[in-house]
């Protein structure tokens, strides 16, 4: 693909597409879905649920055992992509997230408390693989992580979920 004009925005916009996925997989413990966003090579720096180094593997392993009953909001914005090639980019976005774990759990960010806010960044790195763009590289780095108090407002079991296939059925 060539690397201006209308086909560098079509590929900025399925990087971002990519980075929206990413959130509501997560958030909708979408576990198989969510590994499919990542090249065979993918890495991971900085997160919680796997130590720095891990593959995807270990990262969907470790995310789905520490997020099993919790409630986690992922919020990016203001996409920042640099092409490194036709076919790779990088990435920065701002990020917030809330993760509140399940009773009993306590993560390692803020031992002390629930869950937490936090705020930072992540830094990634992409790769075409055949006609889609996937994640190969993931850093996650934070400014401010603001734990849940145990007298945090407790998680609501009533509301309405997310359907996790309403836009496998939409059409052109």
């Amino acid at each position: 693909m060539a690397t201006t004009g209308t086909n560098r925005l079509l590929d900025i916009e399925a990087i971002k597409q990519l980075k929206a996925e990413y959130c509501r997989f997560v958030d909708t413990k979408q576990w198989d879905r969510l590994f499919a966003l990542f090249a065979e090579e993918t890495v991971f720096e900085g997160f919680g649920s796997a130590p720095t180094g891990s593959t995807a593997r270990d990262f969907i392993k470790g995310i789905s055992h520490r997020m099993k009953g919790a409630v986690t909001i992922h919020h990016v914005c203001n996409p920042e992509i640099a092409f490194l090639g036709p076919d790779r980019a990088r990435g920065i976005w701002a990020m917030t997230d809330l993760v509140e774990l399940a009773p009993g759990m306590r993560p390692k960010e803020a031992p002390n408390s629930r869950g937490f806010r936090g705020y930072g960044h992540y830094q990634e790195e992409y790769r075409r693989d055949g006609r889609r763009w996937k994640f190969c590289f993931l850093r996650l780095t934070r400014l401010r992580l603001d734990p849940l108090p145990d007298d945090f407002p407790p998680m609501r079991h009533d509301l309405l979920a997310a359907d996790p296939n309403w836009l496998d059925t939409a059409t052109a």
